[in-house]
């Protein structure tokens, strides 16, 4: 985990760029702004979006474990906990590996899955078309470690091609689609060739590629070739979300040379937008903090990658945050001007689990009454104060402001101090019914509200209580 307080460094200046798997993210100043008008335009809409749900889903699922990381040997003291593995490393990698023989998720109902964000209110969708263990969630042509491969029993079902049915409903459903992949391969012997010197001890190629400049091209170009897949045999791509943020030019020569791709793709889809994280220059368009939210208000395009539980993967028995703790979350992350991603592991059976699919459809129900003081919202001082939560839409003259409760009980007070010392000509209580016209009193540090009877009955706490201040 990453501590928030922490000022972010450039990647070639942090100590520790992964922590138990949990990434590190760039800094505001290294954010470079695109020059082309339209990639603005685009970055405009995502940052108006606010809420995606994430997905990490592959064969590792049966397990219940942590995706990917028990191949690396660098990372062995987390990674390989609570699985009965082979003593022998070599055999235990191929037993991960074979996870995919018995993949099987005949209960994959990609319709549903995408009712049930679009209920949530999620605007996005961000799916591991790829992790680092190499296993192709789509019917790539680039290897048989794939979901519709001949060793993977799900290859016949009529779903098989999982990217191309997930993406297809969400599209058609009018949410927009990121799609995850992962630089690094530990699958294919491009990128872990046996025999090397460096083995498979750490996450980057078993071989230096300055030494293997044949053999680095080939993985460059299988990993082109799987890109170019992914951007333009499965229709409108939005956001091409790249993980593994060690494969980059200086870090032990991995460059892949993204640059080719994104501009070679662009030429059919000029709207999308990359996020190389952790790399910086003019391919991380967005910045993508990992279980953590930025301690302070960033002005640039971000997006904080979050659990719903406790794994990004599948874990059985997962204990998930409460509706109230994601309306908090997003509630922070928003005032202070990114986007959640909001990710969500899906059972090995292919069906979500049902304690996940209750918090979503909490968060949509909230989402409903109060989605305009989130949605199309930017940031505004005092943004966050961990009581108050503020967003404004300032072109049309409004500003927000949400009082968290934290908990379910206690006591709702007869007046709230709204510390927004601006100058305003109304205020009004969002809720099921709007009330408008609120009694206030203007302070120099802010203003007094005067709740109405019925936003104080009940017996219970509301999530929030949130405000449209009408300015001047």
């Amino acid at each position: 985990m990453n501590d928030p307080s922490v000022n972010p460094q450039q990647p070639e200046e942090t100590a520790a760029e992964i922590e138990s798997g949990v990434h590190n993210y760039s800094s505001e100043d290294s954010w470079v702004q695109p020059d082309n008008p339209y990639l603005l335009e685009r970055l405009e809409w995502f940052r108006d979006q606010k809420l995606g749900l994430m997905m990490h889903w592959g064969p590792y699922s049966q397990l219940g474990i942590v995706e990917s990381w028990a191949l690396s040997d660098d990372d062995a003291d987390w990674s390989r906990e609570g699985i009965d593995w082979q003593p022998d490393v070599e055999k235990l990698k191929r037993e991960y590996f074979d996870l995919n023989k018995t993949f099987n998720p005949l209960r994959f109902q990609p319709e549903e899955w995408a009712d049930l964000a679009l209920e949530g209110g999620f605007r996005y969708l961000n799916f591991t078309t790829k992790h680092h263990d190499g296993f192709c969630m789509w019917n790539t042509g680039t290897t048989d470690y794939r979901i519709t491969g001949p060793d993977t029993p799900f290859h016949r079902h009529r779903y098989a091609d999982i990217v191309g049915h997930l993406f297809e409903a969400f599209r058609e459903r009018g949410l927009a689609i990121s799609a995850y992949f992962s630089k690094a391969d530990w699958h294919t012997p491009y990128y872990w060739a046996k025999g090397m010197e460096r083995g498979s001890t750490w996450r980057g190629p078993s071989y230096d590629p300055h030494e293997y400049p044949g053999l680095w091209e080939q993985f460059v170009q299988f990993t082109h070739e799987q890109m170019m897949e992914l951007l333009t045999r499965y229709g409108r791509i939005d956001v091409l979300w790249l993980d593994a943020g060690w494969v980059r030019p200086g870090k032990g020569g991995q460059d892949i040379r993204l640059e080719e791709v994104v501009e070679r793709a662009r030429k059919t889809q000029p709207w999308l937008l990359a996020a190389d994280r952790t790399v910086g220059g003019p391919y991380e368009n967005i910045v993508t903090p990992e279980q953590t939210v930025p301690a302070e208000p960033m002005s640039i395009p971000w997006e904080s990658c979050v659990t719903m539980g406790t794994s990004f993967s599948f874990r059985y028995e997962d204990k998930y945050k409460s509706v109230r703790e994601l309306v908090h979350l997003l509630l922070e992350i928003v005032s202070k001007g990114g986007n959640l991603a909001l990710n969500v592991g899906p059972q090995p059976d292919g069906r979500l689990p049902e304690g996940a699919i209750e918090r979503i459809r909490g968060l949509g129900a909230w989402l409903n009454v109060y989605g305009e003081a989130i949605y199309e919202t930017r940031s505004i001082a005092p943004a966050f104060t961990g009581e108050w939560a503020f967003t404004a839409k300032l072109a049309e003259g409004v500003i927000y402001a949400a009082y968290l409760y934290p908990e379910e009980t206690g006591e709702v007070p007869a007046t709230l101090h709204i510390p927004y010392d601006g100058d305003i000509v109304s205020l009004d209580l969002l809720g099921e019914t709007v009330v408008q016209g609120l009694s206030f009193t203007d302070y120099p540090d802010g203003i007094n509200a005067v709740l109405p009877d019925e936003a104080r009955a009940g017996g219970m706490t509301p999530i929030a209580h949130v405000f449209r201040l009408v300015l001047r």
